[in-house]
């Protein structure tokens, strides 16, 4: 059963299921897929050496994408992981920075996470055996059984509500949670998201190009459940930020969320595309979209199994810059990958 264990405590950090099971398989003769972590920061200095401490130690690669700090970010990373890759925004915005880091990610799987301290890193294994244990993409959420956050307000909370409920509502979802950026997922669907890394941002500074702001973990969202994938949500604790001020507005934000929900839906030409039927696997108390619900024990699919048996990890040859781009012309043709 995958478990999410609680805040590590005074005494040391916490170790779930998840790092047992990586820990476990760093000594078995299965390849243990190779983890790409990309970390985006804007002036987050004092916070990484939290994050970094953090991470599980089992690692492909660390990838930073820098929005162009203007502190000692970049001397920080280079002090304390020389061996991260950093990479440089081509545009402003945390949609664009997850862009540019997926892009240049090589490893089989991808896991998104913050540079404030609010994401713990020490989650990630339980995210990579959901996986593992047969979803397609693992997205984190703070209001499931053994989750939570002691930074969201009252506002953004409900803000969350709402706008989780319209999505269930046009999609036919069951999330519990849009608006958080906990996510791991295979490399080979990368290209369902849809990220455009490389289109110049137009002269006007004064607003990010669709896409390229908060709003992208409910694109994300939104894309990944329009694609079919099976998803599973796992219990994860935000915490506060641990050293400055977020660039988070709950109106503008909130309002461009909305524009996302609409016009992905409405919007964008998806009249041939029939909804497939969601999967949401249900992990430790998150709940399931009623098709089925996968333990360590229980409903184990060839995939795991295949790692088990110690077989290559099968890599995806598509182009990951190849599906349709975050900020799509109206009418332009979309492709999605059904599972």
């Amino acid at each position: 059963m995958l478990r999410r264990v609680g805040a590590e405590s005074q005494a040391g950090p916490r170790v779930g299921l998840g790092e047992r099971r990586m820990v476990a398989q760093s000594y078995s003769l299965a390849p243990w897929p190779r983890l790409s972590v990309v970390i985006p920061t804007l002036n987050e200095a004092r916070n990484l050496p939290h994050v970094f401490g953090a991470l599980p130690s089992s690692i492909y690669e660390i990838i930073v994408v820098d929005g162009h700090s203007v502190d000692d970010t970049l001397a920080v990373v280079r002090e304390l992981r020389p061996d991260a890759r950093i990479v440089m925004q081509t545009r402003s915005g945390k949609g664009n920075a997850l862009a540019c880091g997926c892009a240049a990610a090589t490893g089989d799987i991808i896991a998104m996470i913050d540079a404030d301290g609010s994401t713990d890193a020490g989650e990630i294994p339980d995210f990579v055996s959901a996986l593992l244990d047969g979803a397609d993409f693992a997205k984190g959420t703070r209001f499931a059984k053994g989750g939570g956050s002691e930074d969201i307000t009252r506002l953004r909370g409900l803000g969350n509500r709402i706008l989780t409920g319209l999505v269930n509502l046009l999609y036919s979802t069951k999330y519990t949670d849009l608006c958080y950026g906990f996510n791991v997922f295979w490399q080979k669907h990368l290209s369902v998201l849809g990220f455009n890394a490389t289109a110049i941002s137009s002269s006007d500074k004064s607003e990010c190009t669709w896409g390229d702001g908060f709003e992208i973990e409910t694109l994300i969202n939104i894309r990944i459940a329009a694609a079919g994938l099976a998803i599973a949500e796992v219990p994860s604790f935000e915490r506060s930020r641990i050293h400055g001020v977020s660039n988070l507005s709950a109106y503008s934000d909130g309002i461009r969320v909305v524009r996302t929900i609409l016009y992905e839906r409405f919007i964008v030409p998806r009249r041939r595309q029939r909804f497939p039927a969601r999967r949401l696997i249900r992990v430790n108390g998150a709940p399931s979209h009623g098709q089925q619900t996968l333990s360590a024990n229980h409903g184990r699919p060839g995939l795991l199994r295949r790692f088990e048996r110690g077989q290559a990890v099968q890599h995806s040859e598509e182009d990951p810059t190849s599906g349709p781009g975050v900020d799509p012309a109206p009418g332009a043709p979309r492709r999605n990958v059904i599972s």
